[in-house]
């Protein structure tokens, strides 16, 4: 059957159409230079925060972590968000609020410390994922993820906060745009650093997208979502027996293939209703189900919300709050649910 024109063109990569699905975006960056004996302590982000010392040096320590990191310059740390921290040029040295010296400087690159010396300089970014993004990706990492200088992905993480920084601090022609894909980067490359470590991933959504002996498999799914696809066929694919398959692809991933299928099924339809104007009869055979109604029961079964109304509360600019919470509850009944339906 192929891709359907209603959920646009699937890439075949399973890490950029899963990016496809977050509309990362960049809410807040700052600068901030130092010298001195200083440190600041910052609150738990609340959504993932990506943080690069461009120069200088600084000492990271986690709460609940047992020891203190030194991050030189070019090290890039990303926050999962549940977790508050002190960056400090001495551990020992008492801190402050850093949100007090943030919110109450004019400039840029807010400073703290010895004045009329700059020691350290580094950038801090907010980047707010959507619902699906949130509950598929977000969840599912560590606390903290350290990228090293010497790695493959901190030095361009280091160039586009630059980046974002000088997009975000100008009125320029094009600049929401550019910040658009400026996060979704960012937000790449943060991924892309942890998978190469994949070994640590837990058994999940994540996981999957770098596991080879699947990926065979997955790629058909994932680039003909709407076929009815057989265990036989994906196996064959994997060049696995069906048993085998099915052992391999649930350890990996969390989930049967064939609750997969569904679940990616279920993630296209959410994308779809909340960025396309589709007839919902139209989506459903796009999907590969026979009737509206099928896919109807499925999405509600799968998310606990009707699919126009999940549509409509999305879309109506009066009940934004109303809207926010029936799309977050949504997301939330995919992994609210027994593991037998949860993505991770």
């Amino acid at each position: 059957m192929g891709a359907s024109p209603y959920l646009g063109s699937i890439n075949p990569d399973p890490l950029t159409n899963t990016l496809g699905l977050t509309s990362a975006r960049c809410v807040l960056v700052r600068g901030l230079t130092a010298a001195g004996g200083w440190a600041l302590r910052f609150p738990a982000p609340g959504r993932l925060k990506v943080h690069a010392v461009l120069r200088g040096v600084t000492w990271l320590t986690v709460d609940g972590e047992d020891r203190s990191v030194l991050l030189t310059a070019g090290n890039v740390v990303a926050f999962g968000g549940g977790l508050p921290y002190v960056l400090a040029a001495d551990p020992s040295v008492s801190p402050q609020d850093a949100l007090a010296l943030l919110w109450t400087s004019p400039h840029l690159f807010a400073h703290t410390g010895d004045e009329g010396v700059t020691e350290m300089v580094s950038i801090g970014a907010h980047f707010e994922l959507n619902a699906a993004g949130e509950d598929l990706l977000l969840h599912a990492l560590p606390p903290v993820i350290h990228l090293p200088r010497d790695g493959e992905e901190a030095p361009t993480v280091c160039w586009l906060l630059e980046q974002l920084l000088r997009e975000m601090s100008t009125d320029r022609l094009g600049g929401n745009g550019v910040t658009e894909r400026l996060s979704r980067l960012v937000f790449a490359h943060v991924l892309r650093a942890y998978l190469a470590r994949s070994e640590s991933c837990p058994a999940g959504w994540l996981r999957a997208l770098v596991d080879e002996r699947i990926a065979p498999a997955l790629r058909l799914m994932r680039t003909d979502p709407a076929r009815p696809w057989q265990l036989s066929e994906l196996a064959r694919a994997a060049a696995m027996s069906r048993s085998a398959f099915a052992g391999v692809f649930t350890s990996v991933a969390g989930v049967p293939p064939l609750t997969y299928l569904h679940q990616w099924r279920m993630r296209l339809a959410e994308q779809a209703l909340l960025q396309e104007d589709t007839p919902v009869a139209e989506l459903a055979l796009s999907l590969g189900y026979a009737s509206e109604s099928a896919f109807s029961h499925a999405f509600k079964r799968e998310t606990g919300v009707a699919s126009k109304r999940f549509r409509d509360a999305a879309r109506v600019p009066r009940d934004r709050d109303e809207a926010e919470q029936v799309v977050a509850a949504a997301f939330r009944g995919v992994s609210d649910r027994d593991g037998s339906a949860s993505l991770q």
